[in-house]
């Protein structure tokens, strides 16, 4: 998936020099349904999907954890088997849903939240269906429970198209508000739609991240702007090893290209 096609616990320590980024798989909601009129943006799996994505991955010999400490993993030349994920948007869902299953499968994920959005819902999305976000106690439970917590934003803008000033309270500000939440600075942020630019990651570092999840971030790839593969409800094993080729192949031609 090239690009969001809506509309508009510890540091992790990246690397010095550039290198290829790891396998980080990029999720929204996971919710039941039938008909795929309910998922128009194609962001939603079903439990069902989800747990058969990560017995295939453990049937590859791989095993998902956070962005953080898959990061930690590489940077000390222990990252063979293991592959991100990511959980876009921080819905209600994902404490209900997503988070058993990620326990019986001894998985971690980092789940990207927008505390200027706390316990209301997805109203960014246009055509629906609307879900609701983590209240303040649900994001608390969900780092209880081991799950890092990243930044998406106070509010889910694309950051390329606002000021100076809103992009510092969208990077800055949402850190800040998610450490009265829990308790400790997240390391990761997540650009909103996967939309960035020079201007956006700089300010992202600035602001104190280790890291930043993008989608496909071109020439800008990076510790800033790592790469993701989208996870939709119709990738079974064949879908998913073929992305996962397609992921080495990317990261071989940028290897070329540096």
């Amino acid at each position: 998936m090239p690009a969001d096609t809506r509309t508009a616990p510890a540091a992790a320590t990246v690397p010095a020099r550039r290198t290829a980024s790891p396998w980080v798989l990029m999720y929204h909601s996971v919710a039941e349904f039938t008909d795929p009129a309910e998922d128009p943006y194609g962001i939603t799996v079903t439990p069902g999907t989800l747990e058969a994505q990560l017995l295939w991955l453990r049937s590859r010999g791989l095993r998902g954890v956070s962005v953080g400490e898959l990061l930690r993993a590489h940077a000390a030349g222990r990252g063979a088997g293991l592959v991100g994920l990511t959980f876009d948007d921080g819905y209600t869902d994902y404490l209900t849903r997503a988070l058993p299953l990620l326990r019986r499968h001894d998985c971690t994920s980092t789940l990207f939240v927008l505390p200027g959005r706390l316990g209301v819902d997805n109203v960014w999305d246009p055509l629906g269906p609307r879900k609701s976000l983590l209240t303040a106690e649900g994001i608390r439970e969900v780092a209880a429970a081991g799950q890092e917590i990243g930044s998406h934003g106070l509010l889910h803008q694309d950051l390329t198209a606002t000021a100076d000033d809103i992009l510092q309270q969208e990077l800055r500000g949402s850190r800040e508000l998610i450490r009265e939440l829990t308790g400790t600075l997240p390391e990761g942020f997540c650009y909103p739609y996967g939309h960035l630019d020079e201007r956006v990651v700089a300010a992202t570092r600035a602001a104190g991240y280790g890291y930043a999840c993008a989608i496909d971030p071109g020439r800008l790839a990076g510790p800033h702007a790592l790469p993701r593969t989208h996870v939709s409800q119709a990738d079974g094993a064949g879908r998913l090893r073929i992305k996962q080729l397609r992921h080495r192949v990317r990261e071989l031609r940028r290897a070329v290209h540096r």
